[in-house]
């Protein structure tokens, strides 16, 4: 399913010579490196290979994998900057007709996930491939509550998770994401992070969304909720900023959507109690920072949230998109020091995913609250591209 119209002057029918498939792989244990050397040999027998791996363990049991060593970037997640500088680099070196990225823990990808995302990047219709995973219903939550909606409100994009960590990627695709990387690693920002759909959508490029399956997600050695939401919030919304001219234009969601699949079952049960009590807590001391920030009537429905027992806690979904639509004016308007914004923000995404746990916890699907959270972003848009336009306009 192509989300993304392409430009005028799309691809030849046929693919252009060059010696095949570039595989980049990140950094991981040796044990999944050699799974994952496992599943290209097998997937791909016929066709050339070019791995580009910062660990050679096990590569002499792969002699029909050409094996690069490179240096690892990026441990954990997501593909950075100097990433896709360094794929388009190698591409080009190797004559390579497209890349198929794969973040860590990739050898948990299916052999028809390998096959898929690359045939999609060596056709000739496909840009960017991105894969649709099947998580469980409380995993993957910042992309749920925060990355997806409003990644589909403003750029009209349907891809369920515009941060994915293994890509297909054409070689034109390739170069425009190096050309945008170049961008950070000339200011030593090489560690940033870049979002390949956005990219595509403003060039005019096709962006196939593929249904790959289960796949396990990396977790870092110290999860710190505070830093992992200011890092790929606070991405994403320089990213909306910097391309404002772009995502203001209207623009129609396409009609048809990517894969539909069913999320697996949460193991055990979660306790919303400690995440409303942690937001009851903001709500006494965050007030001064708030109200620079969101309008009258969110903070009055804060207050009535604020009341709720944790059994029948719930964020409503036009409350939580004008909230994260208020962070993101904020953000640009540098109401206040960005990191302490952000920081303020977490309470607030904590009661959400409390609101979310008890929904799922009585039966709802989790996809379908998810996809009235992201109707909500949509329909709520000219809100936020008014008070982009006239920031001073602070609407009830």
């Amino acid at each position: 399913m192509a989300t993304a119209h392409p430009i005028p002057d799309t691809r030849s029918s046929s693919a252009p010579p060059g010696n095949g498939l570039l595989v980049t792989v990140a950094e991981m244990p040796a044990e999944q490196l050699e799974s994952v050397f496992r599943s290209l040999t097998s997937t791909f027998p016929t066709e050339e290979l070019i791995v580009a791996a910062p660990n050679q363990t096990g590569a002499a049991d792969y002699p029909t994998l050409r094996i690069l060593p490179t240096q690892a970037t990026n441990a954990i997640w997501p593909l950075t900057a100097t990433d896709f500088v360094n794929a388009h680099q190698l591409a080009v070196e190797h004559k390579a007709r497209a890349i198929l990225m794969l973040g860590p823990g990739a050898n948990s990808l299916s052999s028809a996930a390998l096959h898929n995302l690359a045939n999609a990047a060596l056709g000739t219709q496909t840009d960017l491939a991105v894969p649709h995973y099947k998580l469980a219903a409380n995993a993957g939550l910042v992309n749920s509550a925060i990355l997806y909606p409003l990644s589909r409100a403003l750029f009209g994009s349907r891809v369920r998770y515009p941060l994915a960590i293994d890509l297909g990627v054409s070689l034109r695709m390739a170069e425009r994401l190096a050309h945008a990387g170049h961008r950070f690693t000339a200011l030593n920002q090489g560690d940033s992070i870049l979002w390949p759909g956005d990219e595509a959508l403003v060039a005019g490029y096709t962006v196939d969304e593929i249904d790959v399956g289960s796949r396990m997600l990396p977790q870092p050695a110290e999860p710190n909720l505070n830093a992992i939401l200011a890092l790929v919030t606070g991405s994403l919304f320089s990213e909306i900023e910097a391309k404002a001219a772009f995502w203001q234009r209207p623009r129609r969601l396409p009609t048809t959507s990517g894969p539909v699949t069913k999320m697996l079952p949460v193991e055990g049960t979660v306790d919303a109690a400690p995440m409303v009590e942690a937001f009851r807590l903001a709500y006494t001391n965050l007030q001064e920072i708030w109200s620079l920030v969101l309008t009258p009537n969110s903070l009055l429905g804060l207050k009535r949230l604020s009341a709720v027992e944790p059994a029948a806690f719930r964020v409503p979904e036009n409350l939580w998109a004008r909230i994260v639509f208020d962070f993101l004016i904020a953000y640009k308007l540098r109401t206040i020091n960005r990191g302490h914004l952000l920081g303020a923000m977490i309470p607030l995404y904590l009661a959400w995913v409390a609101g979310h746990v008890n929904v799922t916890a009585s039966g709802t699907d989790a996809e379908l609250h998810i996809e009235a959270v992201a109707a909500a972003f949509e329909a709520d848009k000219p809100y936020v591209v008014s008070r982009w336009r006239w920031p001073d306009r602070f609407n009830s």
